[in-house]
């Protein structure tokens, strides 16, 4: 069942299959910013959330004739807990229920230092990852700076960010991403740059950096909502953003969507689904589903209540839209503009039967008045500007 890693050429613009997104809940320490549905990780349990997943998949019928598959991907939480087999039954599973692309990218996310108690137990745990079919890790980095990990309630160190990396490359991964967070409560610009630096010169093949985002009810909330930690400066998020695409780009890599980056031929060719509009099946606790054209569901959000659900009459969907004309319309454009090459306005007309000039001239002209947007007789895109502002954008255009 091994797949064959994705060409540096591939065009992941080009494609029309759909992606799975297999969810598992496990964690072994919950982080002070996470808000994901996840719990700590249990043998019993995680076998019992297993077996009920790959029923799941196995009854799944929610599309008459569903899209060849071309991506997969194993989000959380943290996969990498499951056992190697455990793993290779999920995909068995997503294998005899759909039709999987040869060169489909299988991306399993990890944390540093995962896989396994020891160095030999972890290289041989990321050499049966790649044996079963996976062919992309992205890993929670999130920063180098070691009391910033800490703080975050992280159970890695930066040390053990380099050396799975480096464990990752001696197993044969040729692919690569990793997940770092800027505007950290106390980060400092240069403490940010030094981030970079360090990723930089790992040199994966992909990028994610995002800005802190704090979510209510989470302990790092509480955490500044009661002084104990300094609230994120806005000001200078904004300085951290610019010096990420300045330095990052300028070693190499594409800025393709508002907070990622590729070498070139290296765009997650799964996340680009969810922004492009291309059907993508969600399996496990909390999965949400699209159609690629009117029909979204979400399932069950808690583990055990999820487990209950498939036991009892197989199906853990809770919730089904159907979208209307204007959500569409709205979706396309909220999720469009995150990409960096924006949207097609020709296809946009041939969806929608309008135009965006026709529906938001005045708005259009003022935006770029104000330096958010970019606009020709093809397409419609944030200028870099209008990346780190785009909350304000797609509250105007949505």
């Amino acid at each position: 069942m091994s797949l064959a890693f994705p060409s540096a050429h591939y065009n992941v613009y080009s494609m029309p299959s759909a992606g799975i997104y297999i969810h598992i809940p496990f964690c072994r320490s919950r982080c002070s910013y996470c808000d994901f549905a996840t719990g700590m990780y249990e043998g019993g349990i995680a076998g019992r959330y297993v077996s009920a997943l790959c029923s799941e998949i196995k009854a799944w019928r929610e599309v008459d004739k569903p899209s060849v598959v071309d991506t997969i991907y194993f989000g959380g939480g943290t996969p990498s807990l499951l056992t190697t087999s455990q793993i290779e039954s999920i995909e068995a599973a997503i294998h005899d229920r759909f039709e999987v692309a040869d060169d489909a990218e299988v991306t399993l996310e990890i944390n540093p230092g995962d896989g396994g108690a020891s160095d030999a137990s972890r290289r041989e745990s990321m050499s049966q990852w790649l044996a079963v079919g996976i062919n992309r890790a992205s890993f929670g980095a999130q920063t180098f700076d070691d009391r910033d990990l800490k703080q975050l309630g992280r159970t890695h160190s930066a040390a053990d960010i380099s050396s799975t990396f480096q464990q990752l490359r001696d197993a044969g991964f040729a692919n690569i991403n990793f997940d770092l967070i800027a505007g950290l409560p106390g980060q400092t610009l240069d403490g940010w740059k030094r981030n970079l630096e360090a990723a930089l010169k790992l040199r994966p093949e992909h990028l994610s950096l995002y800005l802190l985002d704090v979510h209510e009810g989470t302990p790092l909330a509480d955490q500044i909502k009661s002084g104990m930690r300094p609230k994120p400066d806005d000001d200078l998020a904004g300085e951290m953003y610019t010096t990420m695409i300045e330095e990052v780009c300028a070693a190499g890599y594409q800025h393709y969507e508002i907070s990622n980056f590729s070498l070139p031929g290296f765009e997650s060719r799964h996340n680009t689904k969810y922004w492009s509009g291309a059907a993508y099946y969600g399996f496990g606790c909390s999965a949400h589903s699209y159609d690629g054209a009117r029909r979204r569901w979400a399932n069950e959000r808690d583990a055990a209540k999820y487990v209950e659900m498939i036991g009892q009459n197989g199906s853990p969907i809770v919730e089904r839209t159907n979208l209307s004309d204007e959500d569409a319309r709205a979706e396309s454009i909220f999720l469009g503009l995150r990409l960096m090459h924006g949207i097609d306005l020709r296809n946009y007309e041939a969806r929608f039967g309008t135009t965006l000039r026709s529906e938001y001239n005045g708005e259009l002209d003022r935006l770029m008045e104000a330096g958010l947007i970019e606009i020709d007789s093809q397409s419609l895109k944030l200028t870099e500007r209008g990346a780190l502002l785009s909350n304000e954008v797609f509250a105007v255009l949505a």
